[in-house]
């Protein structure tokens, strides 16, 4: 006979997790960022690894922040990502040299199609760059 799950130590510890990291479902820029600002720190203790101890929650905040993206003006990810990638060898730019996209972390889950750009990210990348948003499309 199955015993009736304990939820009061989950729920006990999610909201012990959510006032120290701020993180839950996203339902404004805010949240964004805060999932943002986490996803970029466990990038930096190597959590973007499979075998880090950190790596799930690393895919789940990534995961959180995804779906925001895709109910936030995303743009066609196969595309972009593209013409995204050639901008970035043909000027020699890394992760972190893209600040009209964001954090490092932000650039990598848009190039590996986790993540989309934006209407604001076009515009921008087509200033800096002098390209056609279109070429986005």
């Amino acid at each position: 006979m199955n015993q009736p799950l304990a939820i009061a130590p989950i729920v006990d510890a999610w909201n012990h997790f959510h006032a120290v990291s701020h993180i839950g479902h996203i339902e404004d820029d805010q949240d964004y960022e805060a999932s943002i600002q986490l996803a970029d720190a466990l990038i930096s203790e190597g959590a973007m690894e499979e075998t880090h101890p950190q790596h799930s929650l690393f895919a789940t905040i990534n995961d959180l922040i995804y779906a925001y993206d895709q109910r936030h003006d995303a743009m066609s990810a196969p595309q972009s990502a593209q013409v995204l990638r050639f901008i970035m060898e043909q000027h020699g730019l890394k992760l972190a040299q893209l600040p009209e996209i964001g954090r490092q972390s932000e650039v990598s889950e848009i190039l590996a199609g986790r993540r989309s750009l934006t209407a604001r990210h076009i515009r921008s990348l087509s200033t800096r760059f002098g390209i056609n948003p279109n070429a986005f499309f």
